[in-house]
C-alpha cells in the first residue's frame, strides 16, 4: 500500500524540530532511522499527518563523554555504538548487546534514540537501558528533563513522551564492571527475541557478588528489572546452586500470556533458564579477566 499524504519537515537544529513538535504536537511522529516506522506507514498503520525528519540535526549524532557517563545521542547510528571504543571500554555489555539488534544493514541505519523510542518491549537497546540504569534526555517546549529509563517505558510500544516532546539523547552511566553477558532466544539469528536477558557484576575481593544488574526483555509489556535475583546475589558468591535459584525468580515476573510464538508456561521457563546462562556468562568473563 502507499502511506496516506502527511507533510514533511527535516529541521537542521533540535530547537526547531522543538517548534515543529510544539505547533503540531500528536500529529506529528518523528523519523529516524525509520526501520519500524516507514513500513507501518506504507502499510496505513500508523498515518501522522506531520513528519518530522531529524536525520540533519548535527546535535543528535553524537557520542560525548566525560568521567561520569557516556551519553548517546537519539540520532546516533546503532552500528556506531557497536564499535565506538568509548562504549567498548566502558560499556562493554552495551555494545554486546547491539550486536543483537537484526543484521548488519539494519544497524547501519536504525538510531539508538528511535528503537528505545518505539519502546518494543522485545528489543535490545530498551534491556540494556534498563539494565544499565540509563536516563533519557527529553526536551520540549518547556526545556530539558531527565527521565529514568524504567520510568520512560510505559507499556508495549508506548513511551511516556508528551505530545510536544521528543528524545534527545540517552545518558549511560559509565560503571565499573568485572564480568557481564548477555543471552538472547530466537528462532533465527537476527529475529526478533522470544526472550532475552542481560547481566552485569562486579565482585568484592573474597569473590562475593559486590553488585549486580540483571535486565530481562519481552516477558512483560515492558524490559524488567530481576530485583528479586538481584537480592539474592548481591554479598554471596556465586556458586552454581545460587545462579539457578536466583534465576528461577525471573518466573514470578513473567505477565505475557499465551501467543503464537510461545504459551506463558514456556516462557516462564525459558526466562529463568536465559537469566541462569547471562549470570554465569557474566562470571565466567569475570574469572578469565576479559571483558570484550
Amino acid at each position: 500500500m502507499k502511506p496516506s499524504a502527511f507533510a514533511y519537515y527535516d529541521p537542521e537544529t533540535l530547537d526547531e524540530a522543538v517548534d515543529l513538535k510544539r505547533e503540531h504536537g500528536s500529529d506529528a511522529m518523528i523519523l529516524a532511522g525509520g526501520l519500524s516506522l516507514m513500513p507501518r506507514i506504507s502499510m496505513r498503520l500508523t498515518k501522522p499527518r506531520v513528519l518530522i525528519d531529524i536525520n540533519r540535526i548535527e546535535d543528535l549524532k553524537r557520542v560525548v563523554q566525560n568521567s561520569a557517563y557516556i551519553e548517546v545521542g537519539a540520532g546516533v547510528r546503532q552500528h556506531a555504538v557497536e564499535v565506538h571504543s568509548g562504549v567498548r571500554d566502558r560499556l562493554p555489555l552495551l555494545a554486546e548487546m547491539v550486536t543483537f539488534i537484526g543484521h548488519a544493514e539494519i544497524r547501519n541505519r536504525g538510531t539508538v534514540g528511535g528503537s528505545i523510542s518505539f519502546a518494543d518491549p522485545a528489543t535490545e537497546l530498551p534491556c540494556a537501558s534498563v539494565t544499565l540504569d540509563a536516563e533519557m534526555v527529553v526536551v520540549g517546549p518547556n526545556g530539558t528533563r531527565t527521565v529514568k529509563a524504567p520510568e520512560f517505558f510505559v507499556g508495549a510500544w508506548v513511551n511516556c513522551l508528551g505530545p510536544d516532546e521528543l528524545l534527545a539523547a540517552i545518558r549511560f552511566r559509565a560503571q565499573q564492571a568485572d564480568g557481564h553477558g548477555f543471552v538472547e532466544l530466537s528462532r533465527r539469528v537476527g529475529e526478533r527475541a522470544l526472550a532475552s536477558a542481560a547481566t552485569q557484576m562486579t565482585f568484592a575481593e573474597d569473590g562475593a557478588v559486590a553488585s549486580v544488574s540483571i535486565g530481562v526483555s519481552n516477558i512483560a509489556d515492558r524490559p524488567l528489572r530481576a530485583t528479586a535475583a538481584e537480592q539474592m546475589l548481591v554479598g554471596q558468591k556465586p556458586t552454581e546452586a545460587l545462579i539457578l535459584s536466583a534465576a528461577q525468580t525471573v518466573t514470578d515476573q513473567v505477565s505475557n500470556g499465551d501467543d503464537i510464538h510461545a504459551t506463558r508456561a514456556y516462557r516462564q521457563h525459558v526466562a529463568g533458564v536465559i537469566t541462569a546462562r547471562s549470570i554465569r556468562a557474566a562470571v565466567n568473563r569475570s574469572k578469565k579477566g576479559d571483558q570484550s
